[in-house]
């Protein structure tokens, strides 16, 4: 018999992380055999116990996976489906539930992981365990000194001034940028609030892990090692 409480059962599973799984049973939306359970703190018996989210059955993590996926233009990042969009899920072969870790737009490409480990996936995304992640981004025109100047100090955007980053000129419409923080939209507002437009924005490192050579559309599933050196 294994008694854990709930939300980390839902963390372990790839549900979502553990302050977000506490979120979905005050909202009703987790069952435990077939009974809506909104009640923090709640226990279950994992060799007993059935637990559903959303109606579909939770099953209990066998063990940690973590994929990185080299997302094309087009597809959205999220557990959800929409009718008419292509998402990335649709990209990876596998049976077990997996969610994103950070998201880029449907505009964007680049590095995404995929990850059955709610725990992990919130050490990676929340801006409070400050992971780098790195952009190379090409806008649609010469970006001049001043430009540069702002971005690395941080502009005025909607949700609020951006901190303070590390940029480096790749070309005359070309930088690359890391961000600690994961403002929605946040590189493109940048971009726009100083007069430029951005026309491709990619992701190629999070933490310590970078897309390398990993082509459009693939995948490639960490072992262990490279895991631990994620995080």
């Amino acid at each position: 018999m294994s008694i854990i409480r709930l939300n980390k059962y839902l963390s372990d599973s790839g549900v979502a992380s553990r302050r977000k799984a506490e979120q979905l049973i005050l909202d009703g939306k987790i069952t435990v055999n077939d009974e809506t359970v909104s009640q923090l703190g709640t226990k279950i018996d994992t060799e007993k116990d059935e637990v559903k989210y959303e109606g579909e059955i939770v099953k209990g993590q066998d063990e940690r996976i973590v994929i990185k996926l080299n997302k094309p233009v087009g597809y959205t990042c999220t557990t959800r489906n929409f009718k008419g969009e292509k998402n990335i899920l649709e990209l990876i072969d596998r049976d077990e539930r997996l969610y994103p870790v950070g998201r880029l737009d449907k505009n964007s490409e680049g590095l995404i992981i995929l990850t059955n480990d709610g725990d992990l996936a919130l050490k990676l995304s929340h801006p409070r365990f400050e992971k780098e992640k790195e952009y190379e981004v090409t806008v649609d025109k010469e970006i001049n000194s001043n430009q540069m100047d702002n971005l690395r100090k941080g502009v005025k955007i909607e949700t609020g001034k951006t901190r303070p980053t590390k940029l480096t000129k790749l070309g005359l419409k070309k930088f690359a940028i890391v961000l600690k923080e994961g403002k929605k939209r946040q590189l493109r507002e940048m971009c726009q609030v100083l007069g430029l437009r951005v026309v491709v924005l990619k992701r190629i490192r999070i933490n310590n892990l970078e897309l390398g050579d990993l082509a459009i559309g693939k995948s490639e599933e960490l072992d262990q090692k490279q895991i631990q050196k994620l995080v």
